[in-house]
């Protein structure tokens, strides 16, 4: 698949910003964090910001962004509609846990409960995301059962080293946050190992001679379909060389496990706030190698209907 900015930077910032969300409706609902005006107002802010920002990039990848409101339509048998359903409720609730944190400095009674549910919408949004590609089945790779809880794992990974890196900057860090940002980190590395060893081994049972019915011998086209590219090839018959996927993977293991892992370890050695800065470099390093992670998401996926062009 040809792997647009524009929902590789929606699937990374939307993840990380409902992660955050979700950790801080229950960690304020229950009042676990102080109800400080500028802890909400910042944390608020970028969990919002992360997905409003990243909703808005995914409209840049429509022929017509101006139609996009119709997706909302089709709910009852669209993942994509329900993904822009649930995305929308959520900010319902979550606009009143911002007013109440932020207005009236606290997040109890119902400040809580609208803090909580934003929590349930952020989840059932990420499912939705997920969902989208995991119930695709021309593309194999997305069509298993590590892509839903991947994308709850990464986005409660990026979520929780946010939150790390936001309660640090006001002092309020804490070491089971920390350990709890290394076991996700962790877990998360893993999963992600084990999806690309999943997709290396996959084989997948369509190829020409099984879509034509002709399998007693190789079949190829003796043209090309058309005369120059069309949407299909340009969206789905994109190509990645093996070198550049295996330096990519690299990369992505570096940048968003490895090196926030030893980063979060320094944090638990270090005073504040040398603990805050690298808890926001390690912030900064994941979503950077979590962008480049969602590219190899798209560009390592192979949909079935390239066999007719012979990709």
């Amino acid at each position: 698949m040809h792997p647009a900015f524009s929902v590789v930077f929606f699937t990374t910032a939307t993840g990380a910003g409902y992660g955050l969300l979700a950790l801080l409706g229950v960690l304020g609902g229950f009042q676990i964090i102080p109800p400080d005006l500028w802890l909400g107002f910042i944390g608020l802010g970028l969990a919002l910001g992360l997905i409003a920002a990243g909703l808005l990039s995914s409209t840049g990848h429509l022929g017509r962004p101006e139609r996009a409101w119709r997706a909302f339509s089709q709910w009852r048998s669209s993942w994509l509609s329900r993904e822009g359903v649930a995305s929308v409720i959520t900010f319902i609730p979550a606009g009143l846990f911002g007013i109440g944190w932020i207005f009236f400095g606290r997040t109890n009674g119902w400040v809580a409960i609208a803090g909580l549910l934003a929590t349930c919408g952020a989840v059932v949004t990420v499912c939705t995301t997920g969902m989208i590609y995991a119930s695709l089945k021309p593309i194999a790779q997305w069509h298993s059962r590590f892509t839903l809880p991947g994308y709850l794992i990464f986005s409660a990974m990026t979520g929780s080293v946010l939150m790390n890196a936001l309660l640090q900057g006001f002092a309020l860090g804490s070491k089971v946050l920390l350990a709890a940002c290394l076991l996700l980190t962790m877990l998360g590395w893993g999963w992600k190992l084990a999806t690309w060893r999943y997709n290396d081994r996959l084989e997948i049972a369509t190829n020409a001679n099984t879509a034509t019915g002709l399998a007693g011998g190789t079949v190829r086209s003796l043209e090309w379909p058309h005369t120059e590219e069309n949407y299909l090839l340009k969206e789905m018959g994109f190509r990645i060389a093996r070198k550049h996927s295996a330096r990519l993977r690299e990369i992505t293991q570096l940048l968003a496990f490895a090196l926030p892992v030893l980063l979060l370890v320094a944090a638990f050695a270090l005073p504040w706030p040398f603990a805050a800065v690298v808890s926001v470099i390690a912030a900064m390093a994941q979503f950077a190698g979590m962008l480049v992670e969602r590219w190899l998401f798209f560009a390592e996926a192979k949909h079935t209907i390239t066999l007719y062009y012979g990709c």
